[in-house]
């Protein structure tokens, strides 16, 4: 099989921002005196920790601006993964007498859908709702779900395979509305926003959302922190327990230079969001189009370009190959893509996002996500089509032979 010459002088283009972005210049500035000389505990009484403390609650103030929320309603973690674990085991224990009800989707990244596992083997009931080929739940089957026993609806905004972004207004004031008929507090709602942060609008009372999850390492932050947004009236038990910090909600020594660099980044991706949503939606057209013009039997997965999808996430399916050999094959012309979440790359699984889709093992099997970033411009898009269609039709060629029982196999 023949694959294009591999270039002179390797270009590296980093197409995989989904799964994790650089620190921004600007957000590294701001935590390095945090590292060495400011570098206090920030409970403790001393000058030291009490810059590293006003540090923190700057930082704090900062985001739950940014989230028309109260300082007292944001909890800092260890990043997303933590933050989800916190809501939902912390929902789930804290409220199990009232029910043990808990509504979500098939979509749902594996740190929801794993927490989820765990509470159904400890007698919680899960409902998974249905979404649709473009990976949408319908907010009505949202509501026909609910029950008297259901205590938490959790629902991400922005999927990071597809690029999916979900009605989350639509559906928190439909559960609103719910409640208020039915004279309730129940259930609370929960979504994961670590895609969405750097992207959509992050108004917490706008989206009638009770908790929310942000991390840093996907808007250019640092890795290792992220936050829970809690409503102030929604009481939780502890995930991590040893002390008072974060309002007693998680325990642990405060991560003071991942806290004011996630603020920081956060700050950043939000003011600079509509301008950098634009480039990124006309860079990704003209990605596609070249993808379509100059490679046959393509397939776009997850919503239409332009509509209600992440402006920076392009999921393709290249029929006739296997996704997981395209990205390995174009790391060697230095292009990074993955084939979905790169929380779950050592799972030989297929996605349980396109499952949850409806689309066909081949079609899941031949994807891969290219998600673009700040950094990214039209002259890497160009570098990446010099090799992306040679590497396609050489993978093609080497699948043409194995179907056929050839001995023959790319090299």
């Amino acid at each position: 099989m023949k694959f294009p010459e591999k270039p002179k002088v390797k270009r590296d283009v980093y197409l995989d921002h989904a799964a994790t972005t650089y620190v921004a210049p600007e957000v590294r500035a701001v935590i390095e005196p945090y590292f060495e000389k400011a570098f206090g505990n920030a409970s403790s009484l001393y000058k030291l920790g009490r810059e590293a403390r006003e540090a923190v609650e700057q930082a704090r103030k900062t985001v739950a601006h940014i989230l028309n929320a109260s300082p007292v309603e944001i909890i800092f973690t260890s990043g997303g993964t933590e933050s989800i674990n916190t809501a939902l085991f912390g929902i789930a224990h804290k409220h199990k007498e009232h029910g043990k009800h808990i509504i979500s989707c098939g979509i749902e990244h594996h740190a929801v859908l794993h927490a989820l596992d765990a509470l159904r083997a400890d007698g919680f009931e899960i409902t998974l709702v249905p979404v649709d080929e473009h990976g949408f739940v319908d907010p009505t089957d949202v509501v026909k779900a609910l029950r008297p026993d259901t205590i938490l609806v959790t629902i991400m905004y922005a999927n990071n395979e597809v690029g999916t972004v979900e009605p989350i207004t639509e559906i928190g004031r439909k559960i609103l509305k719910w409640r208020k008929e039915n004279k309730t507090v129940y259930p609370f709602f929960h979504t994961d926003a670590c895609q969405a942060g750097g992207v959509l609008d992050l108004n917490v009372e706008q989206m009638h959302v009770d908790l929310m999850t942000l991390n840093g390492s996907k808007i250019y932050g640092p890795k290792g922190v992220g936050i829970l947004y809690k409503r102030r009236t929604v009481a939780l038990r502890p995930l991590i327990v040893g002390g008072g910090q974060e309002m007693h909600v998680r325990a642990g020594t405060e991560n003071v230079p991942g806290i004011v660099g996630f603020a920081k980044a956060l700050e950043l991706a939000q003011n600079n969001k509509q301008e950098e949503n634009m480039r990124l939606s006309q860079l990704r057209a003209y990605f596609w189009e070249r993808i379509v013009a100059e490679i046959f039997d393509v397939k776009l997965n997850g919503p239409e370009l332009g509509g209600l999808r992440l402006p920076n996430n392009l999921n393709v399916g290249f029929n006739g190959i296997e996704g997981e050999a395209l990205v390995f094959y174009i790391d060697e012309y230095g292009v990074s893509a993955s084939t979905g979440s790169a929380c779950t790359s050592a799972d030989a699984e297929p996605s349980h996002v396109m499952r949850a889709m409806g689309l066909s093992f081949d079609r899941i099997s031949s994807s891969v996500r290219f998600t673009m970033g700040k950094r990214t411009t039209r002259e890497d898009i160009d570098y990446v089509m010099q090799y992306l269609p040679g590497v396609v039709a050489g993978l093609r060629e080497s699948f043409i032979f194995q179907k056929g029982n050839h001995k023959k196999v790319a090299s």
